[in-house]
């Protein structure tokens, strides 16, 4: 059956950190382009740090290093916002 091993193939390219699809699900903006136009400047910065807590705390209990390359990815956009503000 080809069709179940595309599926599969699928499911493996998809960037679960990055990119997750179910992200963009529908209209294809981001969730956190949406989050980020609703909030303050301020409110996004607690959202990133938030994140990023989340996602260490769990890492041995749910996700193990894929929780870890999330919160990399939420510092690593915290730290471009902070750049961007004091470049």
């Amino acid at each position: 059956m080809p069709w179940a091993v595309k599926e599969e193939t699928l499911a493996i390219e998809a960037d679960q950190v990055n990119h997750p699809p179910h992200y963009t699900d529908g209209d294809g903006v981001e969730c956190i382009e949406a989050i980020e136009s609703s909030l303050t400047l301020e409110e996004y910065r607690g959202y990133l740090k938030g994140n990023i807590q989340k996602y260490c705390w769990r890492e041995r209990h749910k996700g193990g290093t894929e929780s870890l390359k999330k919160a990399q990815w939420y510092l690593s956009r915290l730290i471009q916002l902070d750049e961007a503000q004091n470049g």
